[in-house]
Formats: C-alpha cells, structure tokens, sequence
C-alpha cells in the first residue's frame, strides 16, 4: 500500500508542525540539523499532507495548538511527542526523556501553556518554512 497523506504506512515517522509558528519552523530546522540518521520526515500542518494527517486527529491546521509524531496507526501528541522526537534523535537529546517521570498532565499542561502563547512570545512567521535543498526530500 502507497504512502498517502492521510495515514502514513511507511516506517518513517512524520513530525507535522506548525510551520507559521517561529519556534515550531526552528524546531523543524533543528531536527533535521540534528536527525543523523534521518529517521524522521516533515509536514506543516499547513501543507496538503500535513493538513491531511492533522484532520483525522481532531487538529485545524489553521489554528494548531500542538505538535504531531505520526507513525503508523500510532500519533503522539503534545509533550509524549516531544520527548519521542528527542528519544529519536539519540544522545545527548534523548536524555530529556527523564521528563517522563514528571507526570503527563504537568507536562502537558506547560506544553499547552507554550502552545496557546507561541505566537505571541516567539513571532509568527511572514513566509512558510522552507527547507534547505539537502533536505527537502525530508519533507511533504
């Protein structure tokens, strides 16, 4: 079975991000500085593809208040993705996974606190994140 927006069915984890958002776009940007093995893909939630796989999750892409990892039939959301992108990423990123013994709901509740003032305490991004020509193919 193909690869189609809506569900991901290949092996690849997708990372669907705000991409107006200036501390969403750097955190894209640090991820694929970061991503040796190029273990994971990228959509904005604003793109055809990440607004395809944002829709069936409950999440407007044009007013998203959280991050998605997308793998498979699983989705994390909020601070769970978070620290699976840094378990991802390896050493010394993958450290920040002691935060799981912080309980969720404080943890989501300080990555929801961000979310609804991202904007406002980090800007807003005048043109869409583009990715450099190395890792374009990284993106959808």
């Amino acid at each position: 079975m193909p690869d189609t927006p809506a569900r991901n069915t290949i092996a690849t984890p997708v990372i669907v991000f705000d991409g107006d958002c200036v501390l969403c776009s750097a955190s894209a940007r640090f991820v694929l500085r970061h991503d040796y093995g190029k273990r994971f893909r990228l959509a904005a939630m604003q793109s055809p593809a990440g607004a395809a796989l944002c829709r069936p999750h409950g999440i407007d892409p044009d007013n998203p208040q959280t991050i998605l990892l997308v793998q498979g039939d699983d989705v994390l959301r909020d601070s769970r993705a978070i620290l699976a992108i840094a378990a991802g990423l390896g050493f010394p990123w993958s450290l920040l996974c002691c935060l799981h013994l912080v309980p969720r709901g404080l943890r989501d509740r300080v990555y929801r606190l961000v979310a609804r003032n991202r904007y406002r305490l980090f800007g807003r991004r005048e043109n869409c994140f583009v990715a450099s020509p190395e890792d374009r193919e990284r993106i959808f």
